[in-house]
């Protein structure tokens, strides 16, 4: 197993975020609801938090699924919250999107606790990731909903580089940089049961979805 290489926790630059907002994310993000659905069959309603949301794709796409529920998203990249306007603008949904600045551990959802709390593809980026689990601890209800996807860290180099060029080879280069970064700043789903079990989550289940990702998620236990 190569050791894990962290990556800058976020994603400064204006060309970076850019590229993420205008990228086609569609087929993936919208397997993230599909997964949170096959996880947590029946309605979502009331106030839902979205940590890391990036421009706030996921915030829609999860917004428009459930139309009785209200996305707070919360990311820690100016760049990334400001390419998001751009996605909001004429969505359907966005008037039940909302998009705030904040970094993990210190940021807190505007409406805390929540009974439902998402994330997609931000545990890899933290250098301490015990600042999710506690995040997620302190701002969900008594048996919140949790649901967490990640890209999961590959055996070898050589597996690193055969992900790119399967997935990335046409994508402009600075997202094929990042997703070899991110690749290696990911953990194993090993790594990731030990973090569930210091955060007293071990109820959590942890299942590799794919050559690439893992999906995390669970009930918050019903007493602290």
């Amino acid at each position: 197993m190569i050791p894990r290489r962290p990556e800058p926790e976020l994603m400064l630059e204006p060309d970076q975020a850019r590229a993420y907002a205008e990228a086609d994310f569609a087929a993936p993000h919208e397997g993230f609801v599909d997964a949170f659905a096959e996880a947590f069959p029946g309605p979502v309603s009331g106030p839902v938090l979205d940590l890391g949301c990036g421009p706030g794709d996921v915030s829609l796409r999860f917004a428009a699924r459930y139309p009785a529920c209200e996305v707070d998203g919360l990311d820690g990249a100016p760049a990334m919250l400001a390419a998001g306007k751009a996605l909001m603008a004429g969505h359907p949904a966005a008037r039940r999107v909302n998009l705030g600045e904040g970094c993990l551990p210190e940021a807190r959802g505007p409406r805390a606790p929540y009974a439902t709390i998402i994330s997609n593809s931000l545990l890899h980026h933290l250098h301490t990731p015990a600042a999710l689990w506690q995040a997620i601890r302190r701002d969900g209800t008594p048996g919140a909903a949790v649901f967490v996807m990640d890209l999961r860290r590959p055996d070898s180099e050589a597996a690193v580089k055969a992900l790119v060029a399967q997935y990335a080879a046409d994508d402009p280069e600075v997202l094929r940089r990042d997703f070899e970064h991110s690749l290696h700043a990911a953990f194993t789903p090993d790594e990731v049961r030990e973090q569930l079990a210091a955060a007293g989550l071990d109820g959590f289940t942890v299942h590799v979805a794919s050559d690439r990702h893992m999906i995390i998620f669970g009930h918050l236990p019903e007493t602290p």
